[in-house]
């Protein structure tokens, strides 16, 4: 079978090889009914531009790296659907690495994506990230770099984040508005942004409301199911459990219950939860689980088109931080009956 060159495209529609060229680019010099002439013309022809020589020719690789800390949270899935949906409209293919929650297999993932040439990375940090150098060095280079979710307010560079303190102050609300008053945090590690911005929020929270609030009233601890199951287990050992607990995220309110009901407690009757993110399982799980809404897809929305802006760019891009609201999504957990 012949091999239709951009050549013979451009004869055909007597116009030149720049023309077609944009018009597979997409560019927005060429006039829509002449892009949609030209793809027309080359698709009845066969013709199919060439990868190599497309990424040869503007010097990019057209792939973007993404790496997440781990998969068991549907948050970070669904996060990768909102990048996937601006970058590959825009021809990009999107690698996606997760770190298993392991700040070296973290690096391995980042050098890995460096040295095969990829455009530009989107990263939230796992929870032990100890890599900050290591970042650090992708910004000094003008490396195209967005963080979301889970950063680190060290690294001056282009973030997507949430609106984590509010939306931890009007959780914790809605617990002391249910005549709770011993309340814990089960909190993030400390490193995180986002671990200090919800802890804020309770602690704001019990302020606001002239309530006590001391460090034996937060726990920190990962974001997993497990790290839930062994916080509660530890309360229930100890006989300190409190009234109701504000999660940071939804898998260790998760584990929060299950501990509980394995030991004979109920939620929401004799013991409040609260989580945060809001994810898929969360009303499907007995009792569901109150949760603050974290609109993820949109997240990966915006940090691949900031990821687009440093790429495309002529000109070093000034980093943007983006910041995100949600709601407050009340089930039977946190409802003292």
């Amino acid at each position: 079978m012949k091999h239709i060159t951009i050549k013979e495209v451009a004869e055909a529609l007597n116009c030149s090889i720049s023309t077609v060229s944009r018009a597979f680019n997409n560019k927005s010099e060429i006039h829509p009914d002449t892009r949609e002439r030209v793809l027309q013309v080359a698709a009845k022809m066969g013709y199919h531009p060439n990868p190599i020589a497309r990424k040869l020719t503007q010097q990019r690789s057209y792939n973007v790296g993404v790496v997440v800390p781990e998969f068991l949270n549907p948050f970070f899935p669904e996060v990768i659907m909102g990048i996937q949906d601006v970058l590959l409209e825009k021809g990009y293919q999107v690698l996606i690495m997760q770190s298993n929650e392991n700040d070296e297999t973290e690096q391995k993932n980042l050098k890995t994506l460096e040295d095969n040439f990829v455009d530009g990375i989107i990263l939230s940090l796992t929870q032990e990230s100890k890599n900050i150098n290591y970042l650090q060095h992708l910004i000094n280079k003008n490396y195209p770099l967005v963080l979301f979710n889970r950063t680190n307010e060290s690294l001056t560079v282009s973030k997507v984040l949430f609106d984590d303190y509010k939306w931890a102050l009007f959780a914790t609300e809605h617990l002391i508005q249910q005549g709770l008053k011993e309340l814990v945090h089960i909190a993030g590690k400390s490193h995180l942004t986002l671990s200090k911005k919800r802890k804020q929020g309770f602690i704001d929270a019990h302020r606001k409301h002239k309530l006590p609030v001391d460090s034996s009233k937060i726990i920190e601890t990962g974001f997993l199911v497990e790290d839930g199951i062994r916080t509660v287990m530890e309360l229930i050992d100890n006989d300190t459990l409190p009234e109701g607990f504000f999660c940071v995220n939804d898998a260790t309110a998760m584990g929060a219950i299950k501990a509980l009901k394995k030991n004979g407690y109920k939620v929401p009757q004799d013991i409040a939860i609260m989580g945060f993110t809001d994810t898929p399982v969360s009303s499907m799980i007995e009792p569901p689980l109150s949760s603050v809404v974290q609109p993820s897809r949109q997240m990966g929305e915006v940090a691949a088109e900031l990821l687009l802006r440093q790429i495309e760019s002529k000109s070093i891009v000034i980093p943007e931080t983006v910041v995100l609201s949600g709601s407050l999504k009340v089930r039977e957990s946190s409802v003292k009956l």
